[in-house]
């Protein structure tokens, strides 16, 4: 049974995007059967595998959403073997508006992905910045969620609105979801800053922070108008390196049940 992670906060730029596309294509490489989808109306992971919707197929998970085609019409493979793709699009704020008149609304991602946990090991959804009923659908959806946050000045700034949804989806919709760990992103070790940082986030959330960190890293940054994961466009890079580390990290914890 494949396991479904969001990745998830609702501040921009904490290295959400980032996170989704290189964790997945890292747990790919590492022979895990991945599925990335994209829930962020925005459709960066799409365009940083690559993906174009309006040439490739026209089909996106706004379609899943509204219920006009089912998961399985919507996957395409990617670059990877073991890493297929569900792709986004600006229509995806339309998606929105649409499920409003929906019974079950909140659920309707998750009824939609249950096919498919047999398929894969690992199921990567990255989330839009805000905290509106996509975002719930993911969470519903969802077995866990990685929260991202950013080594920088205001790093815990709306970590209490993001963990009250979570709280508040754990309450109603998904009594099952935990929190996979909080991710400490952009670190830059010479900062003092960067250091006081991870200090204070974890001495807030102690075990529930991954070990590993992703530094900021200028390939990182370079491999997505490219259309491709670190790990294809500079295999020996910083980046590369901490993504593996941390799909090493959540495949050790996942085995061993913790």
């Amino acid at each position: 049974m494949g396991k479904i992670i969001a990745v998830a906060n609702q501040k921009g730029g904490v290295g959400k995007t980032t996170t989704s596309i290189n964790l997945a294509a890292s747990l790919a490489v590492l022979e895990k059967k991945t599925l990335i989808i994209d829930a962020d109306p925005q459709a960066n992971t799409t365009s940083g595998l690559d993906f174009d919707p309006d040439s490739d197929s026209g089909l996106t998970l706004y379609e899943v959403l509204i219920g006009e085609k089912a998961v399985k019409e919507v996957i395409f493979d990617t670059e990877l073997k073991d890493l297929k793709i569900i792709p986004s699009h600006i229509n995806l704020v339309g998606a929105e508006i649409e499920m409003l008149n929906f019974d079950d609304r909140e659920t309707v991602l998750k009824r939609a992905l249950d096919e498919m946990k047999d398929r894969f090991d690992y199921i990567i959804v990255d989330c839009a910045p805000s905290l509106g009923l996509t975002t719930i659908n993911v969470l519903t959806a969802a077995d866990s969620v990685i929260i991202p946050v950013q080594t920088e000045f205001f790093a815990l700034e709306g970590l209490g609105k993001l963990l009250n949804t979570i709280k508040l989806v754990q309450n109603r919709l998904n009594p099952s979801l935990q929190i996979e760990g909080f991710l400490l992103t952009m670190f830059d070790g010479r900062l003092k800053l960067a250091n006081q940082v991870v200090d204070e986030v974890r001495k807030h959330f102690g075990e529930m922070v991954f070990d590993t960190l992703i530094q900021r890293n200028v390939k990182l940054s370079e491999a997505p108008s490219h259309g491709k994961p670190v790990i294809l466009y500079d295999a020996i890079s910083q980046g590369t390196n901490n993504y593996l580390e941390l799909a090493r990290e959540i495949i050790t914890k996942n085995q061993n049940g913790k």
